[in-house]
């Protein structure tokens, strides 16, 4: 479950061109479309919003972007048909696999797909106030470490920062918070010494704006044995350099990890004919956004991730096939990633007739979905 940037050929960038002004012409979107996406201010939202005022100068669409303040505030308005796309995070691998706060007895695995996704020149790390003094991973053992509750894209995010330097939530002081906003406020009072974003997000400024300061440690590339630790516990992490951030620039790199965000992922029974335009629509529109904010040319067709750990939605599958991006090796990855959730979801269908409190509902879930991965050859990752 590698992040890899596919890469595009020269005559497919060319036929690219070609096709792009006159394919934007079939874009057929309705006069409102929603997602739901992280907090206000958070780097989600804002490229949410910069698409969003693309697609309404060019197709007069009004893009309504909902905050959510967790993974399952995020997931729950496209469940309930309120919203129809995620501009989400890690979250969505979570949700495909049916763990975490989505094992509980009204989750359950979630069919969920792709549309494209953004790669930008950012990372996801863990943020530390600067007159914390913690220099290195390991120096955040003693420290006060942020996480919001309901959302495990965040936490595991932190965990696996932690596990870098060989360290658990039982060497730091945790210190939850009820949203991504309110964990970052928290980072300016002084409330936690360090906590979980993409370096672009819009609360980090505030903190190094603050008093306090800003600092991002290194997770070394060289470390083989801390990224060991790092993929054990978040096995959709890379290690990504980061020239793109606050306080973080190519004169003044971070080494430390990635994956894409935003994703833009709906449900698999979504409307074909929507997500087609969808996709068509903001991958067409690319020039006339890409300037927005610092990391909207991760958008790019050179950035977008062809194969992670969730699959593609067929009828984005269909574009990025008409423009020459999807090669049979994705195909068969992608095919792999759902016949992982049709297991996935035949191994829920197990638990409907388990009247069980929750704590052991979720703990005999885990089992059961471990054993039919590993029936099927799949690495369940978590058992």
């Amino acid at each position: 479950m590698q992040l890899k940037t596919s890469a595009i050929s020269v005559a497919s960038a060319l036929m690219f061109g070609l096709v792009s002004t006159a394919a934007a012409e079939d874009v057929k979107l309705p006069g409102t479309i929603a997602w739901s996406a992280y907090n206000t201010g958070t780097t989600g939202y804002n490229q949410s919003v910069a698409i969003g005022k693309a697609l309404k100068d060019k197709y007069g669409v009004n893009l309504r972007v909902v905050p959510g303040k967790n993974d399952i505030s995020r997931m729950s308005p496209l469940r309930n048909n309120k919203v129809q796309f995620i501009a989400n995070g890690g979250g969505t691998y979570f949700a495909s696999e049916g763990v975490f706060n989505f094992a509980a007895k009204s989750w359950g695995p979630q069919k969920v797909r792709l549309l494209m996704s953004a790669t930008s020149d950012a990372n996801i790390s863990l943020g530390t106030a600067a007159d914390a003094n913690i220099k290195t991973m390991a120096d955040l053992k003693g420290k006060r470490v942020g996480i919001v509750r309901g959302s495990p894209a965040l936490t595991i995010g932190a965990q696996a920062a932690l596990a870098f330097a060989d360290l658990t939530f039982d060497d730091v002081k945790v210190v939850e918070f009820g949203g991504y906003g309110a964990m970052w406020k928290g980072m300016v009072s002084g409330q936690v010494d360090a906590a979980i974003a993409s370096t672009v997000s819009g609360p980090t400024k505030k903190l190094q704006a603050s008093p306090r300061g800003i600092h991002w440690p290194n997770w070394p590339h060289s470390d083989k044995a801390g990224w060991d630790r790092v993929l054990k516990v978040a096995p959709y992490f890379v290690p990504h350099v980061a020239t793109l951030g606050t306080g973080i620039s190519k004169e003044k790199p971070q080494e430390a990890g990635a994956y894409p965000y935003p994703i833009l992922i709906t449900r698999d029974d979504q409307d074909p004919a929507l997500v087609y335009s969808m996709v068509k629509a903001i991958h067409t529109e690319y020039d006339n956004y890409k300037n927005a904010l610092p990391a909207m040319p991760g958008w790019d067709l050179s950035k977008q991730t062809f194969k992670w750990a969730v699959p593609y939605h067929a009828a984005a599958v269909k574009y990025w096939k008409e423009i020459g991006a999807w090669t049979a090796d994705m195909d068969a990855h992608n095919n792999a990633l759902i016949e992982r959730q049709n297991v996935l979801a035949e191994a829920w269908a197990k638990m409907a007739s388990k009247d069980l409190p929750e704590d052991q509902f979720k703990a005999e879930w885990m089992k059961i979905r471990a054993a039919a991965l590993e029936a099927k050859g799949m690495n369940p990752v978590w058992k």
